[in-house]
């Protein structure tokens, strides 16, 4: 690889796991069209919150409802050549439900 060459990660994350999908193949798609390099999208640990509710709260302590909420994450890795793909990347209308960091990393 060549010294103008930067490392760049991606990390998605939504409660709502097709829209993620979704959102990971439109950044590898708009990557490949620039002619940059990708790795990925692994799939990271899901992260499960669980809630108990009462469902009555003076009587029947019995009777609770549960909740849960799931936290899809993925990571990819773009290697990047022009400034293009970048600008690409931060120009795409991904869905608002889809939570996008992204880091760029200094080789040492």
């Amino acid at each position: 690889m060549s010294n103008n060459i930067q490392k760049v990660r991606i990390r998605l994350e939504s409660f709502y796991p097709n829209r993620l999908d979704y959102s990971v193949r439109e950044i590898i798609d708009a990557v490949k069209r620039t002619g940059a390099a990708v790795e990925g999208a692994i799939p990271l640990p899901n992260r499960t919150k669980k809630f108990t509710i009462l469902t009555s709260p003076h009587v029947d302590k019995d009777a609770r409802d549960q909740y849960q909420i799931v936290r899809h994450k993925r990571l990819l890795t773009v290697y990047i050549n022009a400034t293009e793909t970048m600008s690409a990347i931060k120009q795409m209308a991904l869905p608002p439900e889809v939570h996008v960091t992204i880091k760029q990393l200094v080789d040492k």
